[in-house]
């Protein structure tokens, strides 16, 4: 009874310690999007903000939203996994998926509801799915918000293979509190 209590309250405290940090951090944030948003447009052709069906905490359909950091025709021929040095990245987009610039976006999500500042990357439905095939336990990371960072993002980001990140998310899951949230922030900003 008294773990569920402290995860009520802990549950209670990271939604307004999100709502507040989101809010704060959107005085910078806007006008670094708006000058990103305007490069973007300079250097390719296209809605410089990019939206994306997630997977959210309990397998909860969201629209993400992100700086477009690729050329618009990506995905021309499907759904595809990032790579390192991947050649659909425009060079504006190298230099903000870099600084992660190309995330500040989701704060708008984390406002809805939708995300929490950290907490497993929200992952696209179709890759899901498919890593379930082959990774058992990757839908366990859908018992918690999805996060703008995690544990993953600073011990690896985007190199990471979906196995790896599983591990990094497993771990969050099970020592997540308030304390362990602020650890992973203050990385997110070492790392940034």
């Amino acid at each position: 009874m008294k773990e569920l209590k402290n995860k009520v309250i802990y549950e209670g405290f990271k939604r307004l310690s999100d709502i507040i940090l989101c809010i704060i951090a959107a005085i910078v944030a806007i006008p670094v999007i708006v000058i990103t948003c305007f490069f973007v447009v300079l250097e390719s052709a296209g809605n410089p903000i990019y939206s994306q069906e997630r997977l959210g905490k309990n397998r909860k359909l969201f629209t993400l939203y992100k700086i477009r950091s690729m050329s618009c025709d990506a995905e021309k021929n499907g759904p595809q996994w990032a790579e390192k040095n991947d050649v659909r990245v425009t060079t504006v987009g190298n230099f903000i998926r870099k600084t992660r610039i190309d995330e500040l976006p989701q704060l708008y999500n984390i406002l809805k509801g939708d995300m929490a500042i950290v907490g497993p990357r929200p992952e696209r439905a179709i890759f899901t799915y498919e890593f379930e095939k082959t990774i058992s336990e990757f839908t366990t990371r859908l018992q918690v918000k999805p996060g703008l960072t995690g544990l993953a993002q600073v011990n690896g980001g985007y190199e990471l293979t979906p196995s790896e990140k599983l591990n990094w998310d497993l771990r969050y899951i099970e020592v997540r509190s308030f304390w362990e949230d602020l650890k992973i922030i203050l990385k997110t900003v070492l790392v940034v």
